[in-house]
């Protein structure tokens, strides 16, 4: 006779065939990673309220739509309900603040600026430090508000 090939017991059923060896699975588990992702969202979420500008104001409350965001940190002016001027997170003196405006506009490539100025301080003072940015050569300039207040035809937002 030719050479044959041995069956095992079963006769010719595919079923009993391999038994004894593993196969690598061909299917990828996903369970590790969605748990990954999850927590990650978490923390993310919970970090991100966190990462803003720390100074304390009272913003005034509007019915504007929020700016969409940049690659570049926008440069931010504070001004406190006691009279402070902070660039970024650092007080500074009203009278360097052109100064030293002129400095940072010489090193950014974006020419916007956020303002945000406690509701109780006189408009006289924002409108002093907007020209002070404008003579600086920032022209973008951002008023930062709180939303959902008060519309012009008195419902709220």
């Amino acid at each position: 006779m030719g050479a044959g090939t041995i069956q095992k017991s079963g006769g010719g059923s595919r079923r009993g065939r391999g038994r004894g060896r593993a196969r690598p699975m061909a299917e990828i588990n996903v369970t590790p990673f969605v748990d990954v992702m999850l927590v990650l969202l978490i923390v993310f979420m919970v970090a991100a309220p966190l990462l803003t500008v720390g100074v304390p104001v009272q913003l005034p409350e509007t019915a504007a739509e929020a700016l969409p965001t940049e690659q570049e940190e926008p440069l931010s002016i504070t001004l406190t309900a006691d009279g402070r001027v902070l660039l970024m997170d650092n007080e500074t003196e009203s009278e360097n603040l052109i100064g030293q405006l002129e400095a940072i506009a010489a090193e950014r490539a974006s020419r916007k600026v956020y303002v945000r100025a406690d509701g109780s301080i006189p408009y006289a003072q924002v409108v002093q430090v907007m020209g002070a940015l404008n003579a600086a050569g920032f022209a973008d300039i951002g008023l930062v508000t709180d939303a959902g207040g008060p519309r012009l035809d008195g419902s709220d937002g």
